[in-house]
């Protein structure tokens, strides 16, 4: 048997390290497609591939056991049906055939009802531990030196009791053990995915974890670890997104630390929501809940180490339409428009701006910002083309929303061809939304000579 067949079947080594490899290619596409390139993609890609060099090295640390199996013969016997290879977790199906526990529960998930050896039809779906085979595999493994399913669960065991001392202490009323685990709880959700995958069994655990932030008297470093461990958390999947914003202490909290954290407590609090609101179900919930107001306050004041994870956080926010009206209310577009047009994180503000001029309230506040006069400066002289597009998005929105913004967009056509180069030469959007508004603009003088 080879090395790499035994490993194929444990779920955290080689099923991980593959998920990673397709987020890594999925990741490196995108940045070698996206002419804006973001900050956010390249930190993590930079985690992907630590995660991944972690997995590689985790499965390389174990390969020296395996080796005496490349001359000795595994036994028949010990060999799984589905997978031809060494069960870690033999069970008894109906039929009495024994598997390998994952790939006999794979085959019945996948709706089939049948004995995959004898194809008999199975009068339940049960599976019994074959302890007789499990004693004789666990013998055999030991003989050869390879490491067994015991020692497998033994680990998993022991982590999970290395979770719940940490949980306990983070709950208690001392303020130093409380300090000292949420830190190692920080350290140990960011270096791999086993203690993320935990949390990700039970809301009782998050409700665990953020306890000590429900007392008034917060300690800024507990609350900046324990915040940052919630944003691990959450970056490990969906599932985990879920459990973790539908728990109704988190979101109240991470609005808090985004109030009166440290920066890279509010940093990290920015982060987090953006990570949960990648999940659709919880974007509305995220919005409801009042979080917009504090991510612009933040943006407002324009800190450099949490302004890019605060706009990502409103602009994934405001892919849900209901969100964008929040937004508008909240006064993100004076925010905007103040550090567009002084030259701040054009790329991510922008977006965000393009996003927020579908709501009439939007288009009437920029139009008092003399917003058409910074977006028709950043269509003439960026270099991006990202932007450019960005730009003219809202000035097509501004055109056919407000008449009295004509004389200035045809006046910026007649000294420099702004827009009529623009549709000749910009991305594919750009290029329709500049012939729109060129459209327009013929239309309206046609008119007024006809008057």
């Amino acid at each position: 048997m080879a090395k790499t067949e035994f490993f194929d079947s444990d779920p955290t080594i080689t099923a991980k390290a593959k998920e990673l490899k397709r987020e890594i290619k999925k990741l490196l596409r995108t940045i070698e497609e996206d002419d804006d390139l973001s900050v956010q993609t390249i930190n993590q890609l930079q985690e992907t591939l630590s995660d991944f060099k972690r997995a590689t090295i985790k499965k390389m640390a174990k390969s020296s056991s395996l080796e005496m199996l490349e001359t000795v013969s595994c036994p028949e016997e010990f060999r799984c049906p589905l997978s031809n290879e060494l069960m870690r977790d033999p069970v008894v199906l109906a039929s009495g055939q024994t598997y390998d526990k994952l790939f006999i529960q794979k085959w019945l998930s996948s709706g089939n009802r049948t004995c995959p050896k004898t194809q008999q039809v199975l009068s339940h779906t049960g599976l019994t531990p074959n302890l007789l085979i499990s004693d004789m595999i666990s013998k055999w493994c030991k003989k050869v030196g390879v490491e067994t399913m015991n020692q497998y669960q033994s680990n998993t065991i022991s982590n999970r009791e290395v979770l719940n001392s940490l949980l306990c202490k983070v709950s208690s009323s001392n303020l130093q053990d409380q300090k000292s685990a949420a830190k190692e709880l920080r350290l140990l959700t960011r270096k791999g995915t086993v203690f993320r995958a935990f949390f990700g069994e039970s809301s009782d655990q998050i409700t665990r974890l953020v306890n000590p932030l429900l007392s008034l008297n917060q300690d800024e470093h507990l609350q900046e670890d324990v915040i940052t461990t919630l944003l691990n958390i959450s970056i490990h999947d969906d599932n985990n997104k879920k459990l973790v914003c539908e728990n109704p202490n988190v979101i109240p909290l991470l609005i808090d630390a985004l109030k009166r954290g440290t920066v890279a407590t509010r940093s990290n609090a920015a982060a987090a929501i953006f990570t949960l609101s990648a999940l659709d179900s919880n974007k509305s919930l995220i919005g409801k809940s009042g979080v917009l107001k504090p991510l612009i306050d933040l943006l407002e004041e324009g800190n450099p180490l949490a302004i890019k994870d605060v706009a990502a956080a409103i602009f994934t926010l405001c892919i849900a339409h209901e969100n964008r009206s929040r937004a508008v209310k909240d006064g993100a577009v004076r925010v905007l428009g103040e550090k567009i047009s002084d030259g701040l994180y054009v790329d991510e503000l922008l977006a965000i701006l393009a996003m927020l001029v579908t709501h009439w309230k939007a288009v009437e506040e920029l139009g008092d910002l003399g917003g058409v006069s910074w977006l028709l400066k950043i269509t003439r002289e960026s270099e991006c083309k990202r932007n450019k597009e960005n730009a003219i998005v809202i000035l097509h929105t501004v055109c056919f929303s407000d008449r009295t913004k004509w004389k200035e967009i045809k006046d910026e056509e007649s000294s420099y061809g702004t827009i009529t180069k623009l549709a000749r030469e910009g991305t594919s959007r750009a290029q329709r939304k500049a012939n729109g508004i060129l459209d327009r603009l013929r239309k309206a003088m046609n008119l007024t000579h006809t008057a």
